[in-house]
């Protein structure tokens, strides 16, 4: 149940009804949008009506959601939510550009691809200590001192880190060293996963399962934030079909969906729903176009030579090229949305 608020309203009656919602045994999400508040109502509210709260002056509307999903409603949180990643911001107009190796490797080629990645556009670097692999057999990542060449790359870069928690075994390290917390789409629906990151106050990159509808892309969204996490980032990768010419089947149309019914920003990340190189950098324009937040890219030095998915790498040279791509689509959308705007006025 959402309560909408009138713009007129003291702050002090705003206290006031959220005491009296708090003293018949609810929680309250208060969401202070730019033409009014709302106030969402958390726990079983079958035995309370609207019209329990349609008697305050202040309150403009009461409204019931169906979803079971609540807090990633956009009726909860009517304007974009912006999350703060270590000063770089993903939502609204704000692009966030992740990109690095799908592993951590050595070093000196991590801090020095990072460099490279940085000056080319990129906000914030992603690589994998810990790799959930199909095979058993293949690399599973440096694990711990993977981290710590994470965190060499970030003091000599600047970089915001982005890397996979896989259980919950490390996430005391995770919450000391990355400022992202990747939940992988093989872990999509580990809700215990879900629940402790849900009790950090990390920013949660949370990747759609390969078989997973939006709705239950929503609930496991859900499961984080009613653990208090609200800074929750979407990343659509692509999901699985019949189709075999690419390693997944990106859904463009995730985009719009997500953005209709949730307030929380989402990102793409093509290189995981192509599988090949040369398909990323026109789902990557055509994430852009469809109104994404944010790109997630693997990028190698010599992808040949990838520890892991060098064939879904772009090269430094191929990223840079694509990131000026990027940059004039945006700033094409920008002043489309600008002129939108004026219209409207």
């Amino acid at each position: 149940m959402i309560i909408h608020v009138g713009q007129g309203a003291e702050e002090s009656e705003i206290q006031e009804l959220i005491r009296n919602i708090e003293d018949a045994g609810f929680g309250v999400n208060r969401s202070d949008g730019r033409n009014r508040t709302v106030i969402g109502l958390i726990g079983d509210t079958s035995n309370v009506t609207e019209n329990d709260f349609a008697k305050y002056r202040i309150v403009d509307g009461v409204h019931r959601i169906q979803a079971p999903y609540k807090k990633a409603n956009r009726l909860f949180h009517e304007d974009d939510s912006v999350i703060d990643i270590d000063g770089v911001k993903v939502g609204a107009e704000n692009f966030m550009v992740c990109a690095g190796p799908c592993s951590v490797e050595h070093e000196d080629d991590m801090v020095a691809l990072a460099q490279k990645l940085k000056a080319a556009g990129a906000n914030t670097f992603r690589g994998g200590a810990f790799k959930p692999r199909t095979s058993p057999y293949a690399f599973q990542g440096l694990g711990l001192e993977g981290l710590r060449i994470l965190d060499v790359v970030k003091k000599e870069t600047g970089l915001p880190i982005v890397s996979e928690l896989m259980s919950t075994e490390y996430i005391d390290e995770f919450v000391d060293t990355v400022d992202v917390i990747q939940i992988g789409a093989r872990n999509m629906q580990n809700f215990d996963l879900l629940k402790a990151v849900g009790e950090t106050d990390k920013p949660i990159l949370l990747k759609r399962g390969m078989s997973a509808t939006m709705k239950e892309w929503l609930m496991s969204a859900e499961y984080v934030m009613a653990g208090g996490n609200d800074n929750v980032i979407f990343c659509e990768r692509g999901i699985r079909t019949f189709e075999t010419a690419t390693r997944n089947t990106l859904d463009i149309q995730a985009v719009p969906v997500m953005q209709k019914e949730s307030h929380l920003p989402i990102i793409v990340d093509p290189s995981h729903a192509a599988g090949v190189r040369h398909v990323i950098p026109s789902m990557a324009k055509a994430a852009v176009m469809a109104g994404a937040n944010g790109l997630q890219i693997e990028v190698h030095e010599e992808p040949e030579n990838a520890w892991s998915d060098g064939q879904q790498c772009l090269t430094p040279d191929e990223f840079g090229d694509l990131m000026q791509s990027i940059n004039m689509l945006l700033d094409i959308e920008k002043k489309t949305a600008d002129n939108q705007q004026v219209i409207q006025q």
